[in-house]
């Protein structure tokens, strides 16, 4: 633990669905759900206003529209938030060398290594500075924790939601803690709580008066012991800048099972190339293909395969997935396939046996069988049933949400789509709510387009934050902790 707050934690709020809401006027203050959004889609995210009617993140689609049936349901634009979180990243690189993103849009931030912050006053006065940075820089709001550990600056930063800072005090972290639920410490999930549960334990002050001895009879002595230390605060992980991924994966989940074995083979390659695509571009390569395969009852076998060597080669995978599809049995019907690498390594060793792939081919083929990308290890929900019916056709080409240029009207995009008909709202983050206009799905004025900036001049903040306090005597703010204004 630390003697000052310096440890920093960034949650952007509601990310996906804010992102959409400041992209798209006529959603602003409105109910917003991101995600798949077939019978089988699970929800990404949900603004506010939605979260209010009960939808929250990893609810099937279909009872956040029971929920809510008026909130506007979008198919997530995953280039446009990795552009932001880019943003946000680098903000964070200025206050630090010790950034360590946990996904798009959320990070811990090592103050004290890079020299921005010392104490209280001066941790505040960075975490307000970072809070009006990100919302001049990209147009949305991020919660921030700051305290001595990660796990508090964590707590701190979800209390301070939405749009806040909390600051823990050194020394005040077990008065904080106390009234908490068990669900707030790391590691215990829905299981480990119901098992403290029973044993009368349902606060964190109940963990600590229990004492390490009765924590590890309950869970063991490993998890025990870190429970123990958590109840009472004490957490020493480090700020790690590199988190190398173990793996690299894409799964898909089908509305309708697939039964058709051709149909199967077929699916199982075309995430084979999603997913050297998703290697290559972190410039990975892998030694192991694993095969997940979700069956109609929803039992899931995994199968795995490892080669001479690492590989990127799309050629090698797709045949290694096909040949570990043979061991499943799928003629009960399949409602996901996952196709994942491992055993990742910085470099490629030539299969002999196997021929090498054109890179052509991959892009070829990338355009033979487009679908959306899942991020973060979520199930997406794509739209393909045993024969493609030309409203799903319609609704592969033109996703709710996405973006869209009409040669006559400008920039808007995709309210909905059916019956061989596009709506599109036609309106710009910077512009008033726009207007909305049908159109055949195939008009050829009307194409698919890059999404648009948040924030149509972004400030210079080249020299940011060089005008920071750093110190005890900057004399900045109160070092009192709790939630700031935004």
């Amino acid at each position: 633990m630390r003697p000052a707050p310096t440890i920093l934690h960034l949650d952007m709020d509601a990310f996906y669905a804010s992102a959409e809401q400041a992209a798209k006027p006529s959603l602003r203050g409105k109910a917003v759900v991101v995600g798949g959004l077939g019978p089988r889609g699970v929800v990404a995210t949900a603004s506010y206003e939605a979260r209010r009617l009960g939808v929250h993140s990893a609810m099937p689609t279909a009872q956040a529209r029971r929920l809510a049936p008026n909130a506007a349901y979008l198919v997530p634009r995953f280039s446009l938030y990795r552009t932001v979180s880019d943003q946000v990243m680098e903000l964070l690189g200025r206050l630090s060398p010790l950034v360590e993103p946990l996904s798009l849009d959320e990070a811990f931030v090592d103050l004290e290594a890079g020299g921005t912050a010392d104490d209280s006053a001066s941790a505040r006065a960075t975490g307000e500075g970072l809070r009006a940075a990100i919302r001049a820089v990209t147009g949305l709001s991020g919660s921030v924790g700051l305290a001595g550990s990660k796990m508090l600056a964590k707590i701190a930063s979800e209390e301070a939601k939405p749009d806040g800072l909390l600051v823990i005090e050194p020394g005040t972290e077990r008065e904080l803690l106390a009234p908490m639920s068990v669900r707030i410490l790391p590691g215990v999930g829905p299981a480990t709580g119901d098992h403290l549960r029973r044993a009368g334990m349902t606060t964190v002050h109940d963990l600590a008066e229990a004492g390490e001895a009765e924590l590890v009879r309950l869970v063991g002595k490993a998890h025990g012991h870190g429970l123990f230390r958590m109840a009472l605060g004490l957490d020493d992980r480090p700020v790690v800048a590199e988190r190398d991924a173990k793996s690299v994966s894409v799964e898909d989940t089908f509305d309708v099972d697939l039964h058709d074995r051709v149909r199967v083979r077929a699916e199982v390659e075309r995430l084979a190339v999603r997913c050297v695509e998703r290697l290559r571009a972190a410039d990975r390569s892998g030694r192991t293909v694993v095969l997940k395969v979700r069956r109609y009852d929803f039992s899931t076998l995994t199968r795995s395969e490892t080669l001479r060597g690492p590989t990127d080669d799309p050629t090698v995978v797709r045949e290694a997935a096909a040949r570990l599809l043979e061991s499943v049995d799928t003629t009960g019907g399949v409602r996901l396939l996952g196709v994942g690498v491992t055993g990742l390594a910085d470099y490629t060793q030539e299969d002999l046996f196997a021929q090498a792939a054109d890179a052509r081919e991959l892009a070829q083929r990338a355009l033979e069988h487009p679908a959306p990308t899942a991020e973060g290890g979520e199930e997406e929900a794509v739209p393909e049933a045993e024969a493609d019916s030309a409203e799903q056709l319609a609704a592969r080409r033109w996703p709710a949400g996405h973006d869209v240029h009409h040669e006559e009207h400008g920039q808007g995009w995709v309210q909905g789509s059916g019956i061989g008909r596009v709506t599109v709202r036609f309106e710009e983050p910077w512009s008033a709510p726009g207007r909305v206009l049908t159109f055949r799905i195939d008009d050829p004025l009307l194409r698919p387009a890059d999404p648009l900036p948040l924030v149509r001049e972004s400030p210079d903040y080249s020299s940011w934050p060089a005008s920071l306090p750093k110190s005890r005597s900057s004399g900045a703010g109160s070092s009192e902790g709790g939630e700031s204004s935004p």
